[in-house]
């Protein structure tokens, strides 16, 4: 081997790019190879093309409420599945395009193989071992699909597959609801294909709360048929393929799988580092360094299945990128003559990780901030609830449907997180979690301007529900505006 590298970054994701941006600043002795297309997963198969046709989805699917606006004609509206799919793809190479700039200019630096990690300092791309100070492991995930589906060849899709069908077959199963599931199953149902959904678990999209959870089946079943429960059963039948739940039924032209993503960790050879790995082969990995063990190793992003999303798997690429860094230019120690001279390897920093924010682009949008209800204990626990069904911007905009739910201590009254299902949820969300980051508490929050009318009013009413358990809610001083009540009038809150 040649004089080692100061990382090795195997996967040019969204973590690996992150990675790579703060090993750049550090150093130019450093590598990052992928196999398999190049440009993110986020910008190939996941959350860009999927938002493209969501937004193509939802603007056929307000053709629904022209009359209710006046708007005459519309039942004169077609949805052309074939147009839509390639400005998805038209799109998304765009997107990707982006991606690409972030690696096209390394040269040398920059390869496409196949990585094996041969121990802590050496990894092999294709039969060629090369020597590391440290290793940042970024591989990604694929989507899940049982073994003996694969027998129905391309009538069963993923969202690595989906967005390049030249169009699609009348009649769809989507296999799975939770995030990926509940997206696509509502685009693909509110473009004109027949859907059926089945889900093996009662929580659809991710949501815990039992009533945001109901709130959103009762929206999705006016959609399209929704089953859980049982398992969902394939067979091929005469005219499709025949998908069965329990007593269920249906024939579809092409199946979605839509169960989840596995981590990209398989022959990459993790059992060479010498800890304990689970039995899904993974090793244990610290949140807060993406360090395994005390190893100048790092998993970040998908690969380490702990929180699948883009700005988690770039959060813990920069954390990745700076902790390897450290082990890889920490000066070597000078001989000693005794083996108890030579200092402990150098200590990752411990980054505070942001606080959780998940976002499921549905309509009403589902969202999850902070802490779940099922986290928190509900003895010390208050939850104030709006419906927007009688929210006035909601109602003005055609667009009232689902609820908000905000959690706070009993006691303190701090914000301590939230479930929504609720219209134009990501901004309400993001509000939510700069509040539960800064630590605020529902009287600081009511204190804050609301403007008039805004859904973000829908926010103010949960507080206010909120601020009434509380523990010192009779002690509020008049002087405060946050003890401003409400005037009772829909239209003016």
């Amino acid at each position: 081997m040649s004089q080692p590298l100061d990382t090795l970054i195997i996967g040019a994701g969204t973590a690996g790019l992150a990675a790579l941006r703060e090993v750049r600043k550090r150093t130019d002795r450093y590598l990052i190879v992928n196999e398999g297309p190049w440009g993110t997963t986020c910008a190939r198969v996941g959350c860009m093309p999927s938002k493209a046709l969501i937004e193509a989805a939802n603007a056929f699917h307000r053709r629904h409420a022209f009359e209710a606006f006046g708007l005459r004609g519309a039942e004169g509206l077609t949805a052309d599945i074939a147009a839509v799919l390639q400005r998805v793809r038209t799109q998304r190479d765009q997107f990707v395009a982006g991606a690409l700039q972030a690696t096209d200019t390394l040269g040398a630096a920059r390869m496409a193989g196949r990585a094996t990690v041969l121990g802590p300092n050496a990894v092999d791309i294709d039969g060629t071992p090369y020597a590391t100070r440290s290793i940042i492991i970024a591989t990604g995930s694929r989507p899940r699909v049982p073994d003996e589906w694969l027998a129905f060849g391309d009538r069963i899709l993923t969202t690595d597959t989906l967005f390049e069908q030249p169009t699609l077959g009348p009649r769809v199963a989507v296999i799975g609801m939770g995030v990926i599931g509940v997206e696509i199953a509502q685009a693909l149902a509110r473009l004109g294909i027949e859907v059926a959904a089945f889900t093996t678990s009662p929580h659809l999209a991710g949501l815990k709360d039992p009533a945001l959870n109901a709130e959103l089946a009762a929206v999705l079943k006016e959609e399209m048929l929704l089953h859980t429960g049982a398992p969902a059963e394939l067979r091929e039948v005469a005219g499709g393929i025949e998908v069965s739940s329990g007593p269920n039924r249906v024939v579809v032209d092409q199946v979605i799988a839509a169960m989840g993503r596995v981590p990209n960790i398989e022959h990459l050879g993790l059992e060479t580092l010498g800890v304990p790995l689970d039995k899904r082969g993974m090793p244990a990995v610290n949140p807060q360094t993406q360090q395994i063990g005390d190893l100048p190793v790092f998993l970040a992003g998908d690969a380490n299945a702990q929180v699948p999303l883009l700005h988690e798997a770039a959060d813990e690429g920069h954390i990745a990128g700076i902790n390897a860094m450290a082990c890889a230019l920490t000066p070597a120690a000078a001989p000693a003559a005794a083996p108890a001279a030579i200092p402990p390897p150098p200590t990752p920093t411990r980054f505070q990780r942001r606080t959780p924010l998940a976002i499921v682009f549905c309509d009403p949008q589902v969202a999850m901030v902070g802490k779940r209800l099922a986290d928190l204990d509900s003895a010390h626990t208050v939850t104030g609830t709006v419906s927007f069904e009688n929210q006035g911007r909601a109602r003005a905009a055609q667009r009232n449907r689902g609820a908000l739910h905000v959690y706070a201590d009993r006691a303190t009254g701090r914000l301590q997180g939230a479930e929504m299902c609720a219209p134009e949820g990501e901004h309400l969300a993001h509000l939510l979690a700069l509040a539960v980051q800064q630590k605020l508490t529902v009287h600081d929050l009511l204190g804050m301007p609301f403007y008039h009318p805004v859904l973000e009013e829908g926010l103010r009413t949960a507080l206010r529900d909120a601020a009434r358990q509380l523990a010192d809610a009779a002690n509020a001083p008049e002087s405060d505006l946050a003890s401003c009540p409400a005037l009772g009038v829909p239209a003016l809150e």
